[in-house]
């Protein structure tokens, strides 16, 4: 029988990075480990805790019912950790005040958001966090490893708002619009019904969160069945649209790739909220505000710089952005 151990942060780690990876040896070169070590390591974890932890396959290591438990537990404590060692080396360097640090979807306005921020805080450590999930960035805030974050909630889908996060709404339905190939036949036209693509393949993200499910419901409630492709990578998803192989949802303000048009959707069936994010108290309110006002007048910006978001807003006349309106 193998020692027991006292369980540490670091073997917490090591459950977490086996459950993320799906392998105990893709685990162990994430740790910087070799994999007889993790493996004799959770051998002495699960002697610790007196039951499996995973299973093992060919198709490599998955949590069991006692592994989904102690997972549940070990996530916010190596969180948490993680969390006092920053606040810990900010007060030590005594670099609090000079340091921001944000969270955000994937957007073409972060670019112009991170201009304005660094032109109005020229003495200020900014980091940017890309991330799909916008669950995931209101953890990081909930964690103070960030301290505001522009996040997107699908409609019909709320977010997991952790308790002490707060939100002010920037739009409060965003159209989601559609990438096709431009051979698609419905490519020439400016407005595309949801059953002109009925029998193409849609890509989703599946680390997005509610994608998938924002789909199937729209489709669902229009009577129509079409699948559903998960690709991670922008790059092939932006291929095979162009080749004509599956279409794409999108932000109304992003730009085509090469071979492929961005058409509104009839109805607008799929929007979403865009708001910004932060800990209650964490910066303030004059510097709240201002990141907000830099956030807007960067997605103005980006909605100005696509043709077909201005042609959308000019035909719903939206009071969101009322400068867009006016070219």
């Amino acid at each position: 029988m193998l020692p027991l151990v006292e369980l540490e942060v670091r073997h917490l780690r090591a459950l977490c990075a086996i459950a993320d990876t799906g392998s105990v040896r893709k685990a162990a070169v994430q740790l910087g480990m070799t994999q007889p070590s993790l493996t004799t390591q959770l051998r002495r974890i699960e002697s610790t805790i007196g039951g499996l932890l995973f299973t093992r396959g060919q198709t490599g290591s998955r949590p069991t019912p006692l592994g989904h438990s102690v997972l549940s537990r070990a996530r916010p404590i190596i969180a948490e950790m993680s969390a006092l060692v920053t606040a810990a080396r900010e007060a030590a360097c005594g670099v609090g005040g000079l340091r921001l640090r944000i969270g955000s979807i994937g957007s073409r306005a972060v670019t112009g958001w991170l201009r304005r921020i660094h032109q109005r805080l020229p003495d200020t450590d900014t980091t940017i966090h890309i991330e799909v999930s916008s669950n995931t960035l209101l953890q990081l805030l909930a964690t103070n490893q960030l301290d505001v974050a522009f996040v997107h909630e699908a409609a019909g889908f709320p977010l997991h708002v952790p308790a002490g996060v707060e939100r002010r709404v920037l739009i409060a339905g965003e159209p989601r619009f559609v990438s096709l190939s431009a051979a698609h036949p419905a490519a020439s036209r400016p407005l595309v019904r949801l059953a002109e693509l009925a029998h193409d393949a849609w890509i989703v993200d599946p680390t997005a969160d509610e994608e998938a499910a924002a789909l199937r419901r729209v489709f669902t409630a229009t009577g129509l069945d079409p699948r559903l492709v998960h690709v991670r990578d922008n790059t092939t998803a932006a291929d095979l649209v162009a080749s004509g192989e599956a279409v794409r949802p999108c932000q109304p303000t992003a730009d085509p790739a090469p071979g492929t048009v961005i058409r509104p959707l009839a109805g607008d069936p799929l929007t979403a909220q865009l708001s910004l994010a932060s800990r209650h108290g964490s910066l303030p309110l004059r510097e709240l505000d201002a990141l907000y006002g830099d956030l807007m007048a960067s997605y103005v910006a980006a909605a100005e710089a696509s043709a077909t978001y201005r042609a959308w807003l000019d035909r719903n006349g939206s009071p969101l952005l009322p400068s867009v309106g006016s070219h």
